[in-house]
């Protein structure tokens, strides 16, 4: 059964998060209403494209109005639905540009929250989970599944960002996230096989270990070049053959 947004694993991670529809019964009218659209939205169950009025809406999630309009409002907010006044509502097209300007703001917010963890320092306890992530990352890319690596790559950079001590770094980074979400599972297919980020996680894990903010930042940022760049490349590819680019 699909499950609602929940934190991956972790004490005190708060940073990124699935979509799922797990609690969504237990939840409050609002947020039992942006916790759907924004799961149909991200999973491609309302697919780029889709114009609803706001009744369509309410009446597809069994909610009155007031819920829904106020998760529409929140939406908007993310970039994941336009809104025109007596036209409806609309789930936003996937644009290589706006991926790009995700990832440029993205990017950055995450240098920063690594640094911020290199001068906090690791114990010796999140040394070891730091370690086994990377290790289980070494594992599934040996084993081609690609699909198991890209949770583990996620729940590594997650639990760093987690360690920043910054809380609105956080909340923004999980907001980010959620936006490039769709971008990354359309990729995860064409992924070729991630020998070359393991060794950059080796890397970033070693200044992290140090506790070398500014060698964690170098390390860190040349990663995140690479990687956005190879992710543009991969959207492109899959966006042109889709004739949506």
């Amino acid at each position: 059964m699909p499950q609602a947004e929940s934190p991956r694993r972790g004490k005190g991670r708060s940073t990124r998060s699935v979509p799922s529809l797990h609690g969504l019964t237990e939840m409050a009218a609002r947020e039992r209403a942006y916790h759907d659209l924004r799961y149909r939205i991200l999973t491609g169950r309302l697919a780029p494209g889709t114009t609803l009025l706001e009744t369509e809406l309410a009446g597809l999630l069994s909610l009155s109005r007031t819920p829904v309009r106020e998760a529409v409002i929140k939406l908007e907010e993310e970039g994941l639905v336009e809104v025109r006044p007596r036209h409806g509502v609309t789930v936003k097209a996937l644009s290589l540009q706006d991926f790009a300007n995700i990832l440029d703001v993205f990017s950055a917010l995450e240098v920063r929250a690594f640094e911020l963890t290199a001068e906090r320092g690791l114990t010796p306890e999140q040394t070891r989970l730091l370690e086994r992530m990377v290790e289980d990352m070494e594992v599934a890319t040996a084993s081609g599944d690609i699909a198991r690596w890209s949770d583990l790559d996620d729940e590594f950079h997650s639990e760093v960002v987690a360690l920043c001590g910054n809380q609105r770094l956080q909340t923004a980074l999980n907001a980010f996230w959620g936006q490039q979400y769709r971008a990354r599972m359309m990729i995860l297919p064409t992924r070729p096989l991630p020998e070359e980020s393991n060794a950059e996680h080796r890397s970033v894990l070693d200044a992290l270990k140090q506790g070398d903010r500014a060698l964690t930042r170098e390390r860190h940022n040349a990663h995140r070049d690479r990687a956005d760049k190879q992710q543009l490349e991969l959207l492109s590819r899959s966006l042109g053959s889709s004739g949506l680019a």
